[in-house]
């Protein structure tokens, strides 16, 4: 049944006559009454009763007014949705971030929600492999990632971070190097399925810089190493954006060379059109 039909069906019932809801319609008004008999016709009752005093709904047509107006406005709230995903203003937009953009992501995304009020955004932690994955699939539409993306994406520089070594705040690292401790510390890691990224990462500063841990030993998340750090449990390589983070009875060091820097950025699969998705981009990337 065309939506044109109980358009025209409610607006005679509201205005009582066929010219002014003709008028109102901004059709003719023998275009308007084959669109109630067309209706009439679909429907098997006679819907309005015509004379003197205009078009009066019968019985049947009084029975099926409340139906066809809240048809009327599903539709119409639905075209205004349409409208405004559209313009990239409504909807859902799912945000993935890592542990490079601690601070980086909530900060953006706070900032797009003061500007869409609208919007209902969804911030999820997860590794940039994972991310990749999902926005390969569509099941995410943007993510703060350590870079470079898979070449089914695009994406966009933003900050370099850099690795640092978490350690206990008694430690004097006044007398002992960086790397020394590092090889004579229980080195701290992040499972790799946790941390891919940064666990590669560390690798490459530890070969790089010739160096072996005395002991290695893998938590599951950022918390629970710098607990273990503070606990004078080992050291731990990790992001310098971990400061935001950072537990009393832990301080960080900076570490020299090569291997000790990676670009962050934002990532998209172009392949989905979006105008949401563009749009947190867009002011992301200003």
């Amino acid at each position: 049944m065309d939506i044109k039909l109980l358009r025209a069906f409610v607006t005679l019932s509201q205005l009582g006559w066929y010219h002014s809801a003709a008028e109102k319609l901004c059709i003719t008004q023998p275009a308007l009454t084959k669109q109630i008999q067309t209706l009439e016709s679909l429907s098997g009752v006679t819907l309005f009763q015509r004379g003197r005093h205009g078009a009066k709904l019968t019985v049947a047509g009084e029975q099926l007014l409340r139906g066809a107006s809240e048809v009327l406005e599903r539709y119409d709230n639905f075209c205004a949705e349409v409208i405004g995903i559209q313009k990239g203003k409504t909807g859902k937009l799912t945000v993935g971030f890592g542990i490079s953009s601690f601070r980086l992501a909530p900060e953006r995304v706070a900032a797009f929600r003061s500007l869409y009020p609208d919007v209902r955004v969804s911030l999820n932690d997860m590794p940039s492999a994972v991310q990749f994955r999902l926005l390969i699939e569509g099941q995410l539409q943007t993510g703060f990632v350590r870079l470079p993306a898979p070449e089914q994406l695009e994406s966009k520089i933003l900050a370099e971070e850099q690795l640092v070594l978490a350690v206990a705040q008694e430690h004097d690292t006044g007398s002992v190097s960086a790397t020394g401790l590092l090889s004579l510390s229980q080195l701290l890691q992040l499972s790799r399925d946790r941390g891919e990224g940064l666990s590669a990462q560390t690798e490459l500063f530890l070969s790089g810089h010739h160096l072996t841990p005395r002991t290695v030993s893998a938590a599951d998340d950022i918390q629970t190493l710098l607990a273990l750090v503070a606990a004078r449990d080992g050291v731990a390589l990790l992001p310098a954006g971990v400061i935001h983070i950072l537990l009393a009875g832990v301080r960080l060091v900076a570490l020299e060379g090569e291997h000790t820097t990676w670009q962050t950025g934002i990532a998209w699969n172009p392949q989905i059109k979006d105008p949401l998705r563009d749009n947190f981009i867009k002011m992301v990337s200003v």
